[in-house]
This record gives C-alpha cells, structure tokens and sequence, in this order.
C-alpha cells in the first residue's frame, strides 16, 4: 500500500512515495512545466516508483497541490466570465470597500474585476438582510438574461444576489434556469460557495471561482487520466487551502479552495514535525524557488484564516489584491525565493525579488538561459552549495557564469568586489525574509524570538540560519527531505470541509434553536461529502464562530466546544471568545457586548500516519559522514573559511557537531556559518542551537 505526494512550485515539482509499513520513502523533485504542469507530474511519479522499484498498481493515493489555478487569475488565462447580481449593485465588486491601501501612492493600481463592467448584469430582485423577500424574481427576466449571455459568447456566470446568504431562493432560481438554457456554461452561487455576509468579498470569491472551474476540471480530469494511463488505479486527492484533503470531483467544482494547497502542505508537515519533537510552538519557514512562506504554528497547529488575496498590484502588499473568502492556512508570503532576481535600481539600491527566473529560464548558473543573477546564484558563488552535488549531482551548476552575472549586473554598478555583492544578496534576502516573519508573528499576537525556526524546501536550509540569527530565534530545526517538505504535507494532510452561515446576533440574545438547526445542517453535508470516501464514524466536526465586540466592524474566529447549542452554553461561548481575543490583542473589554456574526464547521476524516525516514545504519561518530571541506564565505569573518562538509544520510542519532559547517542531501544544504551546537535526534532532524545574540 503506497501513497504519493505531488507539489507543483514554481521551479520544482517535489514528489514523494511512501509506504504504509514505513520502508519506503523516495524522494524526486523535477523541474516544473508551466505550459503543461501535469507533464512534470506524470514523469516524476514514474521516476519515483522506477526508483523504488514499486508497481503502479499498488499505488492507492495520489496527493495532489498546484499553483495553476493561482497562475490562471494572476495571468488572467480563465474562461469568459459574466456576473448576475441585484439591481443597482452592479458595480459594487469595482467600488469594492473604498479602501486605498496606499494613501500617498497617487498611481495606486487595483487589481481589474474578474467580470468587466460590461459583462455585469443585474436582476430586479430584492431580498432583505432578515432573509424576507422585498422584491420577488421573475423567472422570464432570467431567461432573457441567458439569451443575452450567449449572445455575449459567455463561458462562465458567477452568481451573487444581496443577502442570498440569508435566503438563497432566488440565486437557486437564476442558477436552475442558466444551467437549463446554457449547459455549456459554468454557474457558480454564491450562496452554495461562501454563504455569508460581506457582499464584495462574497462576489469576488464567486467570480474566482467560476473563472477557473472549467480549467479545473480539465486539468484535473487529464491528470486522472494519465494516472490511470501509466496503470495507477488509487484516488486522486487534492490539498485545500485550509490544509484538508477533497476528492479530485469536488476540487473540480470548488477550485478557488485549492489556491493556496503547495504553502498549506508545507505548514501542515511542520506542525507535524513540531507534535513528533515536543515543539507544538514553531515559525514554519519555507523558501523554494520563487518565494518564501512563514506560518505560525501554535498550539501543533497552523492558524486558519478566513480569507485571504490573490493577483496584488503591488507584490505582498495587503489590500491590493482581490479578496477570496474560504479558509486558508494563515502565512505570510514574501517574493524572496532561490530564483529571485537581484538588480540595481534607479536610486542604485540593490534590490532582491520579487521578480523571479522561475523554471524557465531559471537562474544564471542553471544554464538554461537565464541572464539575471539570482539568489541561488549568490548562494553558489559563496560556496553554500556544491556546483556538483545540486540535486544530488543530477544537475551541474556553472559557479562561473553566475559570478560574472552577478560582478555585471550588480557589483560592478554599485563599485563592489563580486563576493561582496553576492553577500548583499544573500543578506538582504535573509533581512526581508526575517522582518516579514517577524511582522507576520506580531500580528498574530507571538513573539518571534521564543519560537523554534522549521526550516524547509529547496532555499531554506540554506538561509535559515541566517534569517534565526536576524530574529534572535532559540533554535533551528532541519528535516530529512527539507526540500520536498511541502510533499510530506500532503501525506499527513486528513480529508477536510469547511461550511460556514451567516446568523448575526448579540451573544445575549441569540436564537439558540436557528443556530442549532444550521451547525447540524453543515454537520450533515461534511457528512455527506466526506462520508463517500471514508466511514461516517470516522468523520469527526469542529465548531468554530465568527465574534466580535458590538460596533467592531471586524471578527475573530473562535473554536467553540463540543456540545449542545442552546442558551446555556452562552457563558462557555463567552469566555472562549475572551480567551481568543486576548491572544491577539492582549487585553479584553469589560462588560462589552458581544456579538456572533457567523458559525462554520469543519468535517474532518482521521490524520493518516506517516512513518518519517531516518537515517538508518548512519553512525553517530559525525567523522563517518565527512565528504570534506569547501570554501565557503563567513560573515563574521568577512571572508572564506575552509568548513567540513557532511553527508546528510551518514550522521545517524546521536551525532554531535558544531559550526560552522555545511550538511548536504540530494535536494537541500544546511548552511550553518557560525559557531553554534548541533546535534542529530532520533528522527534524523538536524536540530541547531544558535549562538546568543551579540
């Protein structure tokens, strides 16, 4: 019985096999292919079971994340979408909140709606915020709405009448009609995708989601197709933003949940590893390719979030993109990645991301065509990795061209010796990585300094422990197969739903019994779901509402305890909302009242068991690992060290060393470049303990 996970990125695809008794554990990594994403996939699925030497058949998960759907809004490659909406809010997903996220930028860009104005159109309906009707629809206005709509070569009808959250009829109305008349066309509701209050983050999110559900489900069916094609006959699965696995139909039907599924996995496995190693509190950092993730793990688990934004302007700037209402693990995401072009700007600054070389061309040393230096090229040219050994020697890199890159492109401009620029390249991708983090952290009511660093993908071990030292973080903490991490995510992901209902009301007067009737109803549906791939008695839920303070004009999301609903449980509901708040502001307000906005649920299947690798047979004696020393840049000492290299696979539990020193697997370095104690645990984490701050 074999499982596999997939992670497309933006440069590498990661992959992983592994086996239910824990013997096997392959690992591939491949280089994406943009125009066919599926392609990487396929081949690195076949060179992972040749590798082990595993059938096909035998294979009874398939696990599944992609950046597609993300790349499709971003680009804007998805169908020819129109919007239906109420009379007179037409132009509400373009007057959006009125917000400048920037008050002094007189050029400041929002992202263009998904639906232009003049594939906007609006029905006489009116349903009022209690749920009672006003203004009934007239099912023949509907249909001469859908001849315009073909009329218009329309491929997609996102669908978001005022308050359908309360009473859902007449979206139910539009849709049965539109889908009757244009079969061909993809309609989603809002009321069946996000059935809650905020009318522009509801139509944003519905739009999204119609816009790339056709692609979706061609995307995904051909995935399914050439798995079966090359004899693998288990299900496809694919990652969910809120870190939940679904069934390949629902991710079809529901695409804008899958958006942020590769950084979902990647939390997911950190959170994992924390549980295993007694660190329930971590910063997850992940840096691959093309960015770099931080995600607070409290408590062994990843912050949920109830929304989040795609396509920004202005890259990782918060309110410039297009609001998506579903749940996602709540990270910060910077445009710091091995692939991040460094250049010299108009104010000869050096600058870092957030452009990247991507796959393709990739950076200098890659030599596929690449001209820009990047991070990875000032990586290779301090000597933190060998030009030998990238992915395990299946790819050669050219230390070479990526000097003269860099000493071109940014030393000679800024009057700097070429180990110098590439150190600021190196440094300042660690300082924007660490003061993101740090922000990220703060926000969410944690102090960075007393959180343990996970260190993972492609990048990460390398900057890692650079970014601790900038943050003042205790420790590091470097996994086997750092750098298919986000893959193992996948493995340890359980199958999840979120549902959510808008039932507004002062904590003090609640209609207990509505509010009962509607958890049980989201019950029954991640029941139902769920319940098609595994047993209904493993399917377990948990409560969450959305609260605030009277007159705040936003929530918090609070887990709310097993139990019955009912009026005298207000108390219990009252102080899990004050024990939420404090951890993020630090304080309560007393006798304030309090107000519930919204209730969700969370079906959730059991967590699959992952037996991690170790370093089996590898002696504990760290001189049995020595592959010998390289010249590597040191930054308290302002230049090249000679530092022992060590073979990643041959320091088995026990092993003590102390740095500076360089650890290498075949898909990721540790680059440790001051003195510090480390050690190999039980389960093959190399765990680093930084040095006290200067």
């Amino acid at each position: 019985m074999y499982r596999v996970g997939s992670d497309i990125g933006g440069t590498f695809t990661d992959l992983i096999l592994a086996s239910e008794d824990g013997r096997t554990f392959q690992v591939g990594k491949v280089l994406t292919t943009p125009d066919r994403p599926d392609d990487a996939v396929i081949a690195g699925i076949e060179a992972v079971l040749g590798a082990a030497h595993v059938p096909a058949g035998e294979v009874t998960h398939v696990l599944h994340g992609t950046t597609l759907f993300t790349n499709a809004l971003i680009e804007r490659k998805g169908a020819r979408t129109a919007l239906v909406t109420t009379k007179g809010f037409r132009d509400a997903v373009e007057i959006a909140r009125e917000h400048r996220y920037d008050m002094y930028d007189l050029y400041m860009q929002r992202p263009r709606p998904i639906a232009p104005r003049h594939l906007r159109f609006e029905v006489d309906e009116r349903v009022l915020a209690d749920g009672t009707v006003r203004h009934p629809i007239d099912p023949d206005e509907v249909r001469r709405l859908a001849d315009r709509l073909r009329a218009e070569r329309i491929e997609a009808v996102g669908v978001c009448l005022l308050h359908a959250y309360a009473n859902p009829a007449h979206e139910r109305l539009v849709g049965r009609i539109l889908r009757e008349a244009l079969p061909e066309v993809a309609v989603t509701l809002s009321s069946e995708l996000v059935p809650e209050i905020r009318e522009y983050e509801r139509t944003s999110t519905t739009l999204a989601n119609v816009y790339v559900q056709r692609l979706a489900q061609r995307y995904l069916g051909r995935l399914g197709d050439r798995l079966r094609g090359i004899g693998v006959g288990g299900g496809l699965f694919i990652m969910q933003s809120n870190g939940g696995l679904c069934e390949a139909e629902t991710g079809g039907r529901y695409p804008v949940r899958l958006i942020e599924s590769g950084p979902a996995a990647g939390a997911l496995a950190a959170a994992h590893h924390g549980v295993l190693l007694g660190h329930k509190d971590l910063l997850s950092f992940d840096m691959g390719g093309t960015t770099a993730k931080a995600c607070v793990i409290a408590d062994g688990e990843p912050l949920v979030s109830p929304e989040f934004e795609v396509d920004r302007r202005y890259h990782f700037k918060k309110g410039s993109g297009l609001p998506i209402k579903v749940p996602v693990i709540e990270m910060i995401e910077i445009g710091t990645g091995g692939g991040s072009i460094a250049r010299v700007d108009a104010l000869r600054r050096l600058v870092v991301g957030p452009e990247s070389a991507g796959a393709r061309p990739g950076p200098v040393s890659y030599g596929l065509g690449g001209a820009e230096p990047t991070v990875t090229d000032a990586d290779l040219v301090l000597g933190y990795l060998d030009p030998d050994f990238f992915l395990g020697g299946q790819m050669r890199l050219d230390r070479d061209a990526a000097r003269r890159a860099i000493a071109d492109r940014v030393a000679q401009p800024l009057g700097l010796d070429p180990v110098e620029a590439a150190w600021g390249i190196h440094q300042l991708a660690n300082e924007s990585m660490a003061g993101a983090a740090r922000i990220h952290a703060i926000e969410r009511g944690k102090d960075a300094e007393r959180f343990p660093i996970f260190a993972f993908g492609g990048a990460g071990p390398v900057h890692a422990f650079g970014v601790a030292r900038i943050l003042r973080s205790p420790s590091v903490i470097y996994p086997l197969g750092a750098g298919v991490m986000s893959a193992v995510g996948f493995l340890v992901a359980p199958l999840s739903f979120d549902f959510v209902r808008t039932l507004p009301g002062p904590l003090d007067a609640l209609d207990w019994k509505n509010v009962a009737r509607a958890v049980s109803e989201m019950e029954s549906e991640g029941l139902a779901i769920l319940g098609r791939t595994i047993p209904a008695e493993r399917v377990r839920f948990r409560r969450f509402a959305d609260m605030r303070y009277r007159k705040q004009g936003y929530e918090i999301r609070v887990p709310i305890p097993d139990g019955p609903l009912e009026a005298s449980r207000r108390d219990e509901v009252r102080a899990a909302f004050e024990t939420a708040y404090r951890a993020v502001y630090g304080h309560t307000v007393r006798d304030a009242p309090i107000e519930v906005v919204s209730w969700r649920v969370v079906a959730q299947g059991p967590r699959p068991e992952l037996r991690l690798p170790t370093s089996a047979g590898a002696s504990r004696d760290p001189r049995a690992a020595l592959k010998g020393e390289r010249r590597v840049y040191l930054p308290d000492a302002r230049g090249y060290g000679d530092v022992p290299v060590y073979d990643r696979y041959a320091l088995g539990a026990g092993a003590a060393l102390e740095g500076p020193v360089i650890i290498e697997e075949r898909e990721s370095t540790v680059v440790v470049t001051a003195v510090a104690k480390i050690r190999v645990d039980d389960h093959s984490n190399v765990l680093v303990e930084m040095p006290p701050a200067a």
